[in-house]
């Protein structure tokens, strides 16, 4: 996450970070390719049917 988010671009300060946090979580977790997943995002391993938050 530093080198794609708190180091990927000049920030005038810290709030404006913060700010572009939530860009960076939402590629990370639904776009961007992981190497150990098969190149699929961490919530492609996410069970849609599992509402109460528990790993089957």
């Amino acid at each position: 996450m530093l080198r794609e988010w708190a180091s990927a671009k000049p920030f005038t300060d810290t709030l404006e970070r913060i700010a572009d946090l939530p860009r960076l979580l939402d590629f990370y977790n639904l776009r961007r390719p992981h190497w150990s997943l098969a190149g699929q995002p961490p919530m492609s391993r996410v069970p849609v049917n599992n509402l109460i938050g528990k790993n089957s």
